[in-house]
């Protein structure tokens, strides 16, 4: 297994979110005539600044640590310290980084203790913003596959309620979680897709409650495998992609924008997987997209350090991104 697949893995998170910060809302003419050419795109600086992405990823890993800190993982130990930790970052005059109008809103909900956070939820919202921060649920040691995933559909599901969006999350930290116990990339589509096939009408009601119950769905099976539906619908485009994709033409032609969870899942991934023992080349071509760029990249960062390790980044980028003490922190904590 590669060393340190955590600590590459959150760095990667944070450097690829803080090379596509500049380049969000950009279509690729317009990054080229701000960046030059993208093989070459340099992260900016002195301070290189993250997004909500990073910020809403290390509000994951506190709520992580707080909740294991009281117990074996569940629903009852998970969702308060997550909820305290969004409304905080809601709060935080930090959060002035573009952040998505799903989270805020649902965040401002979040706020009334005296409210069922399924209430709060979006439930027609499945926003990249579900799993642009479920990085940490793939990282974290300890869990198992059923914690795992109930863990990431639940941090999720607090603010996108989007069956797509609970399914997405679920499968990011899937490929997190594979990518750093040494799967091979060329098998990963494979392996995803199967874990989506055997999970497609599985509705976790011990984490999520009676959510479901807020769609239109007439049972939590419905709901459930529309998400699952909608995630192998884009893992079979991105299939293709991995086989035929151009690396000099826009990953987002070819599995979406990213601004939705699946799109930012599987174009986040076409994006590791054509510079698979580059990290560095896969970061620029994710931030370098007409779509979401910050959280295309910020995934594909997640993917690469995770299969390559903390070494697979430059260290005069690593010294200079954001956060990096509390991120080299929690590498640390989960590589030991």
């Amino acid at each position: 297994m590669t060393a340190s697949p955590a600590t590459g893995s959150l760095l990667g998170l944070a450097l690829g979110d803080a090379l596509g910060f500049p380049t969000e809302f950009n279509d690729v003419p317009a990054i080229l005539a701000k960046c030059g050419p993208w093989r070459e795109m340099e992260l900016p600086g002195p301070l290189a600044h993250i997004t909500d992405d990073t910020q809403m990823a290390l509000a994951v890993a506190r709520a992580l640590r707080t909740a294991m800190g009281r117990g074996p993982l569940d629903a009852a130990r998970f969702e308060p310290p997550l909820r305290s930790e969004f409304t905080d970052w809601y709060r935080s005059p930090e959060n002035n980084r573009a952040p998505g109008n799903t989270c805020l809103t649902a965040c401002d909900l979040l706020e009334d203790k005296a409210r069922d956070w399924r209430d709060a939820s979006r439930i027609h919202s499945k926003g990249c913003g579900a799993n642009m921060r479920v990085t940490p649920v793939g990282l974290m040691p300890g869990l198992s596959e059923d914690q795992r995933a109930g863990a990431a559909q639940l941090q999720a599901a607090l603010t996108h309620g989007h069956p797509t969006a609970l399914a997405a999350s679920d499968l990011t930290a899937r490929a997190v979680f594979l990518l750093a116990h040494g799967a091979d990339p060329t098998g990963l589509v494979g392996q995803l897709r199967s874990y989506a096939l055997e999970n497609r009408t599985r509705y976790r009601e011990d984490w999520l409650g009676d959510l479901w119950r807020r769609s239109q769905d007439p049972d939590p099976a419905h709901f459930i495998t529309r998400g699952w539906d909608e995630c192998l619908a884009v893992l079979e485009r991105l299939a293709t992609a991995a086989r035929t994709a151009n690396a000099e033409t826009d990953p987002c032609l070819a599995t979406g924008a990213g601004w939705i969870a699946e799109e930012a899942l599987a174009t986040a991934l076409l994006c590791f997987l054509l510079f698979v023992d580059a990290p560095v080349l896969a970061l620029r071509r994710a931030a370098c997209t007409s779509g979401d760029s910050d959280s295309i990249a910020a995934l594909t960062g997640a993917f690469a350090g995770a299969y390559l390790g903390a070494d697979g980044w430059p260290k005069e980028w690593v010294e200079r991104v954001e956060h990096r003490d509390e991120l080299t922190a929690y590498g640390a904590e989960w590589d030991a």
